[in-house]
């Protein structure tokens, strides 16, 4: 936000207020609204701007899933895309709770849904027409509040998206705010009365004129900024967020946290006060015992995974390399090998996601490459961090062709072969279906020891069962060639995780085992017991791209 924002909202302060009463009388309606921040007048909102802003206050939801579940793998789920209960070709909240025991059975211990607040495009899911209401499509807030009784029972978290920034453009309050500075919403939302030049972000012009003045919208003009320099603003924000931690929801994942507070043209992502923002709403999470919180940063992911900030971020730029060592990349190898000697061990990693810019499917990256595929993954589930795996994944999805923006990646789940419907839905689904879906679906793979959900299944089975690959630290990486190995500890268990990214066999030499140390084969299970040196040395050998994993316990 240009920094002469505040002096201007000030100046009409008094009058806004006034307006505020004014606007409300006329329409006969007045609905004063307790708990708004202190020095904010009591809003009066007119039955005709049909949005729920009270004050939510904080009531203790007590957690019954292990202490550390947050450090297992989570599945981000598109709700939309996942499963039809109801025939109607639309996935839907039910659908995902009867896909709950596929989740367990997975290994998955934390389920991100994307936005399931009602929007505006009913698909991206990110234009948010009420922040305490559930989309339509995907039913009620008693089905919510079963699909967290049922992961809840099966031992999994769940978070959702929670779009900050902005709303949508026909958002009730923004709807109101085009009414100009008399509307009780105007200076919810960033407004100047000529829109300023000079701006420039990832190649558009942010601001939109209309005839009240000229509005802020970093994401595009279907979705207007709010304004946190209004108290008012944060307040009903922190009562949203409240809204649903009450109800028992594990966390969130915060949605485009950088982009809260703009200075000016030149300096308009990851200002020090969208930082100290970030920090207040993860206070307010992580009142209620054992909740969750990521953030979406992608400028500077690793100063948001700081604690007092945001506590995990993705780690936007190690999913490139994982894909390119995947491919065999030296460059990249080393990468990905160096990345947590640095990185916070709570980020939180992945190979791909809902947006374009993050790459497409990693089947496509991966040209169908099934080798290669399986690198990647273990590249991340055996790595410190909090993986998440997109949903479709594991078991390679492929991105429909020809279709724009993020559609691509947002198929329906192939849960069976049905070229038609992939067994998402009993009608017509809303989206073309996987052009791969007659293959590599669930039900197939299920029944293949050797597809890439049986490898998945394997990889997140030694993460839930050596706490040495949950919550260990990352010691003593190396590569050699295109071998990367690396041990984690924890406790008196120790594991060593190798890697051969190359096609062909090769070595690689251990050092600083303790000496003459016996590691038994975790991975594949059944292999030979190995012995350091007196030295405490160890040298492999591994087939071409590859994956081995020793434990060595007291």
């Amino acid at each position: 936000m240009p920094s002469n924002f505040l002096p201007r909202n000030h100046s009409r302060t008094h009058s806004s207020r006034v307006a505020w009463l004014v606007l409300g009388l006329v329409l006969g309606l007045m609905a004063p609204v307790a708990g708004m921040a202190a020095g904010a007048p009591a809003l009066a909102v007119p039955d005709s701007v049909a949005v729920d802003i009270s004050h939510v206050p904080q009531v203790r939801q007590s957690s019954t899933l292990p202490v550390d579940w947050q450090r297992g793998a989570f599945m981000e789920v598109f709700v939309r895309a996942y499963k039809d209960s109801d025939g109607d070709g639309v996935g839907d909240l039910k659908g995902v709770t009867q896909q709950l025991d596929y989740l367990k059975d997975l290994g998955i211990k934390g389920i991100w849904l994307m936005p399931i607040t009602a929007s505006a495009d009913r698909d991206h899911g990110y234009a948010t027409t009420d922040f305490r209401a559930i989309e339509p499509a995907y039913g009620t807030l008693e089905d919510f509040d079963e699909l967290l009784r049922q992961a809840h029972a099966r031992g999994m978290g769940v978070v959702m998206d929670y779009v900050i920034n902005h709303s949508a453009r026909v958002h009730p309050m923004f709807t109101s705010a085009q009414g100009g500075p008399g509307s009780p919403f105007y200076d919810w939302y960033v407004w100047e009365e000529v829109a300023p030049t000079g701006w420039d972000i990832w190649g558009k012009n942010p601001w939109t004129s209309t005839p009240v003045g000229s509005y802020f919208a970093t994401f595009g003009p279907h979705m207007p900024d709010f304004n946190f320099r209004n108290p008012a603003v944060l307040a009903y924000h922190q009562s949203s967020l409240r809204f649903w931690l009450n109800r028992g929801l594990d966390g969130y994942r915060l949605d485009a946290v950088p982009h809260l507070v703009e200075n000016n043209a030149k300096d308009w992502n990851d200002q020090p006060e969208s930082r100290r923002l970030t920090g207040e709403l993860t206070a307010l999470i992580g009142a209620y015992p054992q909740r969750h919180v990521v953030c979406e940063a992608t400028a500077n992911p690793q100063v948001y995974a700081a604690p007092e900030i945001c506590g995990s971020a993705f780690a936007f730029g190690l999913e490139r390399n994982i894909v390119k060592a995947a491919m065999g990349d030296k460059k990249a190898i080393q990468a990905v090998a160096d990345y947590f000697t640095t990185a916070p061990q709570t980020m939180a990693t992945f190979v791909g996601n809902h947006d374009i810019f993050a790459g497409a499917r990693l089947w496509d990256q991966l040209r169908g490459n099934r080798a290669q595929y399986k690198l990647a993954a273990a590249s991340y589930l055996l790595r410190p961090g909090t993986p998440f795996i997109y949903y479709g994944e594991e078991i390679g999805m492929a991105g429909i062709p020809n279709l724009p923006g993020d559609e691509p990646l947002r198929a329906p789940m192939s849960w069976s072969a049905d070229t038609q419907r992939g067994g998402f839905t009993t009608g017509a689904p809303f989206r073309p279906v996987s052009p791969n879906a007659a293959r590599f679906n669930v039900a197939v793979q299920l029944a293949d020891p050797h597809s890439l959900l049986s490898f998945y299944k394997r990889m997140l089975a030694l993460r839930n069962t050596l706490p040495s690959l949950t919550s260990g630290s990352y010691d003593a990486p190396k590569v050699q060639g295109r071998v990367l190995a690396y041990q984690r500890t924890l406790g008196g268990e120790s594991t060593l995780v190798v890697i051969n990214y190359g096609t062909r066999s090769a070595s690689i030499q251990i050092d600083g085992l303790k000496p003459g140390a016996a590691l038994v084969s975790a991975y594949p299970a059944g292999g030979k017991v190995l012995a350091a040196s007196a030295g405490g040395v160890l040298r492999l050998r591994l087939p071409g791209q590859s994956v081995r994993v020793y434990t060595r316990k007291p």
